[in-house]
């Protein structure tokens, strides 16, 4: 089992259940310096990229079970490519897991314009729920135990 960081909509427990069907994953707050965080153009969800001397404060989900990796792979897409990176976590350790990285050539999809977790809950998450076809597709497949 490898460790999940969030930094998008997954941060939220009730999107990362249904998504990943892991019924109540345990979490902590991590820091990944060098990338930001930026909103993906015509979407309610973000893309994180490499970008030195930035850093994305988002959600560390420890040991998620190998079959809920197929499904968030699935629900990432094509855009995504999972990568291992180093996470600080609040007590100052670094933590090796796996996060969703913009593919290379796929990152002119992103606006120069940073995705807020609080702007998404204000205004994207009811639009997000309903209409993204990769979290659509999951919501309803059978839940790990």
């Amino acid at each position: 089992m490898q460790d999940l960081f969030a930094y998008g909509t997954l941060m939220c427990a009730d999107i990362m259940r249904a998504v990943s069907g892991y019924p109540e994953p345990a979490r902590s707050t991590g820091l990944l310096r060098d990338h930001c965080r930026l909103c993906v153009r015509g979407q309610h969800y973000p893309g994180l990229v490499p970008h030195p001397g930035a850093s994305v404060e988002g959600i560390v989900y420890p040991a998620v079970p190998e079959d809920a990796w197929a499904r968030l792979d699935r629900f990432e897409g094509d855009l995504y490519v999972r990568t291992s990176v180093d996470v600080e976590l609040p007590d100052a350790t670094i933590r090796r897991v796996h996060t969703y990285l913009v593919r290379p050539e796929l990152t002119g999809c992103l606006e120069d314009r940073v995705w807020e977790l609080e702007g998404f809950l204000r205004h994207g998450k009811a639009g997000f729920e309903s209409t993204y076809a990769g979290y659509a597709a999951l919501v309803d497949a059978p839940q790990t135990e």
